[in-house]
């Protein structure tokens, strides 16, 4: 996908996020990400779009945030910890609005720190944006009862995000010997084969034999791989003791230290 569809993808989904917020009780809780309720993920994604901002816009002085008075420093009008919940969905789609703003405004050869391998820069930020929107939408609508699905195209790409960029980050992996996935995305036609060892996890494009291979529409694929969903949706075929080592050795998690600090800020 282009720059440009990543940057109308973030957009839409911010509009189904707080869509599905508006219709939600703030206290719902949030199953898929343990511990918190619908506001918390809210406020959470209100933070990322303004961490982000900040890095495309060359304002932040280094990459990770750790404590959100850096926020603050780089964009005093809207990082505001915390707004009412009267007002705090429409300062979500503020922080949204900044975000798109200097994604679009941002050069084609945008230079500025990036964590993911990408095309460029810019490529990076409008994909990763996008990709963590639209999952934590169908984070919203499931506490709501609601979820709805992606766009195949769309989902493809955030498929091949998290298996070709984010998963092959670390150099360690909780499993005692190699262990291979096949992932075929029958609508689109794509598939991916990856390697989970000891040393971490590496990914490939085309179809070879696993030890257990996964096969489904695109939309499905993509939130069975982001812990969400029971895997009912897909065919796995093979060991699923290998998927559930992917299950429980690569999630994505707010550390411990950053959701106490949330918690002591929320009170």
């Amino acid at each position: 996908m282009e720059i440009d569809r990543h940057i109308e993808a973030l957009q839409l989904e911010a509009q189904l996020f707080a869509g599905a917020a508006r219709r939600t009780d703030l206290d719902a809780p949030v199953s898929s990400c343990p511990g918190w309720d619908v506001r918390d993920l809210v406020r959470h994604l209100a933070e990322i779009h303004l961490w982000a901002a900040a890095q495309v816009a060359n304002r932040a002085a280094k990459m990770w945030v750790d404590d959100l008075s850096e926020l603050s420093g780089y964009w005093p009008d809207l990082a505001v910890f915390w707004p009412g919940d009267a007002e705090l969905i429409d300062w979500y789609l503020e922080t949204n609005l900044n975000l798109v703003r200097e994604l679009t405004s941002a050069p084609v050869d945008l230079e500025c720190r990036t964590f993911l391998p990408a095309p460029s820069p810019l490529a990076m930020w409008a994909r990763r944006q996008a990709h963590e929107t639209a999952v934590h939408r169908f984070d919203a609508e499931s506490a709501g009862m609601t979820p709805t699905s992606f766009d195949p195209e769309f989902a493809t790409d955030g498929i091949d995000e998290l298996l070709a960029s984010f998963a092959p980050r670390g150099t360690r992996f909780s499993i005692d010997s190699p262990g291979t996935m096949a992932v075929h995305a029958n609508d689109t036609d794509t598939r991916w084969h990856v390697t989970m060892a000891p040393n971490g996890i590496t990914s490939t494009g085309g179809g070879h034999p696993a030890d257990v291979t996964l096969i489904g529409p695109a939309s499905e694929l993509y939130l069975a791989l982001w812990n969400r969903g029971d895997d009912s949706t897909i065919e796995v075929v093979g060991n699923r003791d290998v998927l559930d080592t992917w299950h429980n050795g690569h999630r994505v998690r707010w550390s411990r230290a950053r959701v106490q600090k949330r918690e002591r800020e929320r009170r």
